[in-house]
């Protein structure tokens, strides 16, 4: 379980395949933190950490993970947004955030609007999933408040703080993101389709 509250940005400095397995190296500020067997989300999606190495550590992604997220774009280099799990009795700044990636989207809108920045991002709305004004979206495993909440898009606002310490620096239009759904939305629109 997580917060969507990012805790630092980690690079990537190896991919490994192995059948249809990814094992993945991640260079950290937090690396010395971790151990081996423990949950880091990595830019939405709950990898369990399986090996530790001075200041890199490895997980990796089975098929079913490459599959359901934008993981099989990430190269060498990349930086991906980086939270431990939640530890119980913490505040919970974000929302619930299960590290469960639903869909990827896309970037359809990038922009700066004197201080903050705008991004407009569009899925498939086939697969169910809904947004609401106001409500809760993971982007990334970064917790936000949807704006202009349509069918098949919505758009979050960003302020500076975020900006510099997260991913959303190098979105531009046409970046895959991983996308997480509010768990209680999502609980609400599984008991209305099965009335």
């Amino acid at each position: 379980m997580f917060t969507g509250i990012i805790e630092t940005l980690g690079t990537i400095q190896e991919i490994k395949k192995e059948q249809n397995n990814l094992h993945i190296t991640v260079e950290s500020a937090i690396t010395t933190e971790l151990k081996v067997d423990q949950s880091v989300s990595h830019n939405g999606i709950c990898l369990t950490v399986v090996a530790t190495n001075n200041n890199a550590y490895t997980v990796t992604a089975i098929d079913e993970t490459v599959q359901k997220t934008n993981i099989g774009n990430w190269i060498v280099g990349n930086q991906v947004n980086l939270e431990r799990a939640m530890k119980l009795g913490d505040r919970l700044d974000g929302h619930i955030v299960q590290g469960h990636v639903d869909q990827v989207g896309a970037c359809i809108q990038a922009s700066e609007t004197s201080g903050s920045w705008f991004y407009t991002f569009e899925y498939d709305a086939s697969l169910n999933n809904l947004t609401i004004e106001k409500g809760s979206i993971t982007i990334n495993g970064v917790s936000l408040t949807v704006v202009n909440s349509k069918k098949n898009q919505f758009s979050v606002a960003i302020i500076p703080y975020t900006y510099e310490h997260t991913n959303f620096k190098e979105f531009s239009i046409g970046t895959k993101v991983n996308l997480e759904f509010d768990v209680i939305g999502k609980y609400v629109a599984k008991l209305h389709s099965n009335k």
